[in-house]
């Protein structure tokens, strides 16, 4: 699967390879607004103290259907 495909757009991009150095863990970075998970799904974290996330299909931006990504794959890349 190409970056492409699951980096639809920048803002995409910015929001999956977000890291904050006040919050190692998405769930506790109030600016984390989009995770991606090891299922392969791309979602909303639910901050209620556990790992639960809300699964997304369409990017909140650009609309663009996003794909189950293979954990056999490569992951995608973060930006270079």
């Amino acid at each position: 699967m190409s970056e492409a495909t699951v980096l639809c757009c920048e803002t995409m991009r910015t929001q999956l390879f977000h890291r904050c150095a006040k919050h190692p863990d998405p769930y506790d970075c109030p600016d984390a607004l989009i995770v991606f998970y090891p299922s392969g799904n791309v979602g909303i974290p639910i901050r209620d103290g556990g790992s639960s996330y809300s699964k997304i299909e369409y990017c909140p931006w650009c609309g663009t259907k996003l794909p189950i990504i293979d954990m056999s794959e490569t992951p995608p890349r973060g930006p270079t």
